[in-house]
């Protein structure tokens, strides 16, 4: 049986911020399915509910050495819906009201990466894969190849790391590799870790790792150009051999409108017609009018640059004018509150801003609305557009990262395609776009078609799990082993 091991910062159901957890709360069950044992780590927040998911077992106690200091670190084990997660507990470093975003952020993931190797062979799991995500745990590629590769019971250990968003790096003072790592200055160079003058997390992730992968085919091209490399994109063209991109999936037991919880009716391509009593019962859940024809246009996200936000704030008026009701939910930077706050103050029988994370009403605005508008920037997969259509909400995106290759744009004269979707990164564009939905919109035996068309997707986690077993294989062969000693 093939061993792997996944290493994050974050995971549904047990602590989420965006969709890495989604991710590594769907991805191993997949994979488990397929005969894998794959395994969980995490950093033990003070936010998770252990009542809830327990009973914990305490597995090991041990001290971690990170730089002079000499730290607790006990592991905690759950089995939960079949995958058996373990915990990293130590109080200092992830008993706090933040997840990320602290002032020892460098300390707090250093201290991670070198507890998850130092426990290994201490909780009797030795994976054959290694599979780190994102830069909270990048570091660990090159601590197996500094501190570890003359120890046999990591030496035939195998890793993969997995980009989810190359705008977060984890940069850091160069003073952190001998001070947290106690690794020497050999590492600090430009084919290493070194990053104008600084260390880079997600590098080591990027330069030490057997595989690389990313969250969509198109992503994976995007960052191996300047505009969407993140200052990275010719160390990553130089791995391009070993970059892979493989498009994230949904869970379909968790997002199903024939038998959602969150959701006021449960409806699926069959039964349509239920489908329009949820908009009828979210706006009036909203304060809207109760109209059943009223075109309603979604957006949940959080209120960030990335999101194409700029573009919204920039026609939002032309879009409220096509007689719509835009429903927002999400937080984020403080002006695009104040934009979507005073839009429901201007025109509020039109707009309804929700400037909170509340899952329910996620679901509830899934279940209701007719669009789904994504205008992103960049996006390396995006997981809304997915659910959008998993619930029969079409999807109106940019054409960027997964948006571009999950969204195929309706075509008249062929009658393909279930969503809608441009090019250019351009206001105008983009509400030329909103008022071509909307004129199909209208056309209800159209509509419908599209709509079933949206839902028929499978865009679970099947195909993209298989890929990930066929990359770790490779991985594993001893003619790619040896390539990459």
């Amino acid at each position: 049986m093939l061993n792997v091991l996944f290493a994050a910062s974050e995971c549904v159901p047990f602590i989420k911020t965006g969709g890495l957890a989604d991710v590594i709360g769907s991805l191993p069950k997949e994979l488990h399915g397929l005969g894998l044992d794959v395994r969980v780590i995490l950093p033990k927040y003070k936010w998770i509910d252990m009542e809830r998911y327990g009973p914990f077992e305490l597995v090991v106690e041990l001290t971690i050495k990170v730089g002079w200091r000499n730290q607790y670190c006990g592991v905690q084990k759950v089995v939960y819906e079949g995958i058996t997660y373990y915990f990293i507990d130590n109080e200092f470093y992830f008993g706090r009201d933040g997840i990320y975003g602290l002032h020892d952020d460098a300390e707090r993931f250093a201290f991670f990466n070198k507890a998850v190797l130092a426990v290994l062979p201490r909780i009797g799991f030795c994976p054959n894969v290694l599979h780190l995500h994102d830069w909270q745990t990048g570091m660990m590629s090159l601590l197996l190849k500094a501190q570890y590769s003359h120890d046999p019971f990591y030496t035939q250990m195998k890793t993969v790391f997995t980009i989810h968003n190359l705008q977060y790096q984890g940069v850091f003072p160069k003073s952190v590799l001998s001070d947290l790592f106690d690794l020497s200055s050999a590492y600090f160079h430009p084919q290493g870790v070194e990053f104008y003058n600084n260390v880079n997390y997600l590098k080591a992730g990027l330069v030490y790792s057997g595989a690389i992968t990313t969250v969509s085919e198109t992503y994976a091209n995007e960052i191996q150009v300047p505009f969407y490399g993140e200052e990275l994109d010719g160390l990553l063209q130089s791995r391009s051999s070993d970059l892979y991109g493989i498009v994230n999936g949904i869970d379909y037991d968790t997002y199903n409108p024939d038998g959602d919880p969150h959701i006021y009716k449960f409806y699926s391509e069959k039964r349509l017609r239920n489908k329009v009593d949820n908009k009828l019962r979210l706006q009036r859940q909203l304060g809207l009018p109760e109209d059943r024809k009223v075109p309603m246009i979604a957006m949940i996200t959080r209120l960030t640059n990335q999101k194409g936000l700029d573009l919204v704030e920039r026609v939002l008026t032309d879009i409220v004018a096509q007689d719509v009701q835009f429903v927002l939910l999400g937080t984020g930077d403080r002006k695009y509150e104040e934009m979507f706050a005073q839009a429901a103050w201007h025109f509020p029988d039109r707009v309804s801003a929700n400037i909170l994370f509340d899952n329910t009403l996620a679901h509830r605005i899934y279940a209701a609305a007719d669009l789904f508008l994504m205008p992103s920037r960049f996006e390396p997969c995006g997981l809304s557009q997915l659910i959008a259509m998993r619930y029969g909400c079409l999807p109106i995106v940019r054409e960027t990262g997964g948006l571009k290759d999950t969204v195929i744009p309706y075509n008249e004269e062929t009658k393909t395609g279930y969503g809608f979707s441009f090019t250019n990164y351009n206001a105008h564009d983009m509400l030329y776009t909103i008022n071509r939905a909307l004129e199909f919109y209208r056309n209800k035996p159209i509509w419908n078609q599209l709509r079933k068309s949206a839902m028929k997707q499978d865009f679970s986690w099947h195909n993209s799990a298989k890929r990930y077993l066929e990359l770790y294989k490779k991985l594993l062969t001893p003619a790619r082993s040896k390539e990459h000693e």
